[in-house]
């Protein structure tokens, strides 16, 4: 049995950091980097490709929407021709960077609220699909179980698979609860270790009113900007292991 462990990276910004880039990449096996427009500048950018490429990390594209003040979170009606410009833009920046740095673009994972968007927004989904085919049609994709951008995706031809959050609450029917929510983030190292335990093995998860819910992924998400980030990462990852389970980049790259 085998499973990703993917972060968030790249998000800091000129003087203001976010995240702990560095120590996620010695524990996670893939990479998903800011490309600039909801975080992330070039140094910030190249730095995290860097040290990627030395751990032969995989690298992903995390396009967002144009928000750098609202950190990618909040919705924006982009009209669809547009955001498929914007999401391309944004995985030609970052391949630009990441070839530089030795190593490329393996996959593409949508951030925040175009994440959240894209999961019943058909108009949106299907822009960043567009995009992503423009770019190669070969590149892998990586997305919310049942969500429209993966079904969308499949139709066009692209690789597609499925992550689950460790760190983030779930609705019951299979949807992250809100940030603006309580409880909507998990803090507790062991809880979130043993919670990823049973996704790995796809055994049913607690859903925020309590009722049983499954979740099939083929990657597992910590958040680099949640306080603790590594110290979590960490119990993950060693309890996957310890479990018999390998960690391994989806990409087929390993970590």
């Amino acid at each position: 049995m085998r499973i990703d462990l993917n972060a968030d990276l790249a998000e800091g910004f000129g003087r203001w950091e976010l995240g702990d880039d560095d120590a996620l990449l010695t524990v996670v096996t893939s990479a998903n980097v800011a490309c600039g427009f909801h975080a992330g500048d070039p140094t910030v950018i190249r730095g995290a490709c860097r040290q990627a490429a030395a751990g032969r990390v995989a690298v992903g594209a995390q396009v967002g929407y144009r928000d750098l003040a609202g950190f990618g979170r909040r919705f924006i009606d982009v009209p669809p021709g547009e955001l498929a410009d914007d999401v391309l833009y944004q995985i030609g920046a970052l391949d630009g960077l990441a070839r530089a740095s030795g190593t490329r673009v393996r996959y593409v994972k949508p951030h925040g609220a175009l994440y959240n968007a894209i999961v019943h927004h058909e108009e949106q989904a299907g822009a960043v699909v567009a995009a992503v085919r423009a770019w190669d049609p070969g590149t892998p994709v990586l997305g919310l179980p049942g969500s429209r951008w993966l079904a969308l995706a499949e139709a066009a031809g692209l690789p597609v698979y499925r992550e689950a959050f460790a760190d983030r609450a779930y609705t019951p029917f299979g949807t992250l609860v809100p940030r603006r929510e309580r409880g909507a983030v998990l803090h507790d190292a062991a809880e979130i270790a043993e919670r990823c335990v049973r996704l790995a093995r796809g055994e049913p998860i607690t859903a925020i009113d309590g009722t049983p819910l499954v979740v099939h992924a083929d990657s597992l998400c910590v958040h680099g900007d949640t306080p603790g980030a590594v110290v979590v990462a960490l119990a993950v990852r060693e309890r996957l292991e310890a479990e018999g389970i390998t960690l391994r980049a989806f990409t087929g790259e390993e970590g």
